[in-house]
């Protein structure tokens, strides 16, 4: 059983996100926005946290940025789970520090499958950047 953050400005996904992790037996805890997700990621020390892209305030890629810079959550994985669906969002994303990158709607199947292999460090890895 993971510790799962959930941070998206959207009930509705949460609920469902949360029904799917529930019944895989996961714990799951939610934030509504990128600040809220932040002070619970310090607060609870999830496992893997799952952030949405598109919110008001912070978006997903500030706050997957921040939480990487700080030292006592650099090293939870972040898995990106958005309706933002171009290449770019996805390079972007990893450049951030996420872990992986979802597109919604997303399959339960493909969620618990993302889930396992980032807990088991397996992660994604960004294309290298080019200098200029």
């Amino acid at each position: 059983m993971a510790k799962i953050l959930i941070v998206d400005d959207s009930p509705t996904e949460r609920h469902v996100l949360e029904g799917y992790l529930i019944e895989a037996g996961h714990q799951v805890f939610q934030a509504d926005c990128g600040d809220k997700g932040i002070e619970e990621a310090k607060k609870v020390k999830p496992d893997i946290i799952l952030m949405d892209v598109v919110m008001p305030g912070l978006n997903g890629f500030q706050t997957t940025r921040l939480l990487k810079r700080e030292a006592e959550t650099s090293s939870i994985p972040v898995l990106l789970c958005t309706t933002k669906n171009q290449p770019t969002d996805r390079v972007w994303g990893l450049r951030q520090g996420a872990c992986e990158y979802l597109t919604k709607p997303v399959s339960k199947q493909a969620l618990l499958e993302k889930i396992e292999a980032s807990l088991s460090g397996s992660c994604a890895t960004p294309p290298p950047l080019k200098k200029t």
